[in-house]
Order: structure tokens, then C-alpha cells, then sequence
């Protein structure tokens, strides 16, 4: 099955009760099986522009590259799949514009942003994230988070500082520890997972998660799993009932059927019509 077909993509933005503007960026490919989703930070627009910036970048060179080649192809250099390679080096690069961006024009100074991305292909996906936009998967009734934030919280709960449950209290929930744009260098967190039919994948940005508990996010899913558009709005509309105090973002991906790549003379034969 095509990627387009086999996956069921929608994405929703609001820019909150309290924000006057949306500093918050998607960017859905379902040709390409790519989803992007970004949450900025920065004075004036400059969180837009940032988040605007990686989003644009991941999502164009990403796609650009998978119109000749196949995710599954191994880097001579490296030997990693072309996937993973794919969203390492174009989040770097979209890190290294917005840091130059920040540093040549005064207006966007300090400006950054999260990033989480997946890139779905060969019944697997390739996770890419910076920052503390998080990626959920519901598998049967079950929500796992699969991202790990990167946060001054997350260190704290790691150390055994403080529990889970204070940090949902916790004052210091916006602190991230790694962000795109702000040093000249990044680190991209990448993690590879088995995809089944029947899950769905969130991608959203903190002002769901710090707004809405897990288990109302869970049982949202679980409610309207089959109508993926009143499932999203759903999950914005109990960030800005409990207040929305962030712009609030989500993508969602219902895995409807199998996707394999293609190998062999099939796939030789799909490359020639490619080119």
C-alpha cells in the first residue's frame, strides 16, 4: 500500500486563550509519510519565524530527497538508513539557519524552537525531536509517550528530584534544555519504532500536554479514534477549556494499512519511473 493511503494525517493549531498570536508550525507530507511540528520561543514574532524555519526546511529537503531515493537505501558513509540521515541532517540544518538568522538580524535574536518529527515508512517510524514537543502512540487503549522531554523537569524527574506528580504542579515546566537555533550546534534525538495497524501517533506541542493530563488525552483518542478532525479539536478544546494559557498544536496519524518499501526488481522498476 502507498504511504498516502495507508496513513490517515490531519493537524490542527489555535493559538490559545491568553497568546495573541500562534508561534506554534505544522507541516503534514503524506506523499512522503513525513509529519512536523514545531513550537517556538523568541521576542516579538521571532518564535513564528524560527518555528516557521525548521518546519519549512525538515519538510521540503526531507521530501525533496524521497523523490529519488528510498529512506531504506543505507548512507555509504555511515550506514544508516537514509531516513534517519534524512531528518538528523535537515533538522541540523534547519538549526544552523535559525542561529544564523539570530545572529545576523537584531530583531531575531535569541529566537529558537522544538522540534518533533516522524518520518513513516517500510511499517516503521523514525522519530526525530528537540526540546519538549512530544510524540504519544495509542496502541490498542494504551498511550505511551515516546518522546522524552528535554527539559530542566525531565533531569529533575530523572535525578528522583522531584515525582511525577509534582511536576505536574511544577512552576518550572517551560525551561527546555535543548532547542533548534539557539547554539551553533545540536544534538537530534532519533529513535526508530515498529508501527502496527491501528495506531495512532500525536504529535503535539507543550501547551496540550501542559494543559490536558495523559489520561484525558487517552481517553479523547479512544473516544473518537475513528473520526481523527473531532478527535483533534477535541484535544484543543480541552487545552483552552483549562485554561490555554500556550498556543496549542497537534498532528495526528492513524496507521490504516501496511507500508512496505519496495525491494528488488520492484523497486528498481519504481526508481526508473521515478527519474
Amino acid at each position: 500500500m502507498k504511504i498516502d493511503e495507508a496513513l490517515e494525517i490531519v493537524s490542527q493549531t489555535h493559538s490559545g486563550m491568553v497568546r495573541s498570536h500562534n508561534e506554534d508550525s505544522v507541516a503534514c507530507e503524506p506523499s512522503c509519510g513525513l509529519v512536523v511540528l514545531a513550537d517556538g520561543m523568541g521576542g516579538y514574532n521571532a518564535g513564528e519565524v524560527a518555528s516557521g524555519m525548521a518546519v519549512s526546511v525538515v519538510a521540503t529537503e526531507v521530501c525533496q530527497r524521497l523523490l529519488s531515493e528510498s529512506p531504506t537505501d543505507n548512507d555509504d558513509a555511515t550506514g544508516e538508513e537514509l531516513g534517519v540521515l534524512l531528518l538528523r541532517e535537515n533538522i541540523q540544518k534547519a538549526n544552523s539557519s535559525i542561529f544564523h538568522a539570530s545572529q545576523s538580524q537584531p530583531q531575531y535574536a535569541g529566537m529558537g524552537t522544538t522540534i518533533v518529527s516522524g518520518l513513516f515508512y517500510d511499517n516503521r517510524v523514525a522519530v526525530g525531536h528537540i526540546g519538549d514537543s512530544r510524540m504519544y502512540r495509542l496502541r490498542g487503549e494504551t498511550l505511551e509517550t515516546i518522546t522524552r522531554d528535554h527539559s530542566l523537569l525531565q533531569e529533575q524527574i530523572d535525578a528522583g528530584i522531584i515525582s511525577v506528580e509534582d511536576a505536574r504542579l511544577s512552576k518550572n515546566k517551560n525551561l527546555v534544555t535543548r532547542a533548534v537555533g539557539i547554539d551553533a550546534e545540536v544534538e537530534v534525538e532519533i529513535h526508530v519504532h515498529d508501527v502496527l495497524v491501528g495506531d495512532i501517533y500525536l504529535l503535539c506541542s507543550d501547551g496540550l500536554n501542559d494543559m490536558v493530563e495523559d489520561e484525558d488525552i487517552q481517553s479523547t483518542l479512544n473516544a473518537f479514534q475513528s473520526n481523527l478532525p473531532l478527535a483533534a479539536s477535541q484535544l484543543i478544546q480541552l487545552a483552552n477549556d483549562n485554561g490555554g494559557r500556550d498556543n496549542v498544536s497537534v498532528i495526528l496519524v492513524k496507521v490504516k494499512g501496511k507500508f512496505v518499501v519496495p525491494r528488488g526488481w520492484l523497486a528498481k522498476l519504481i526508481n526508473c519511473f521515478k527519474k
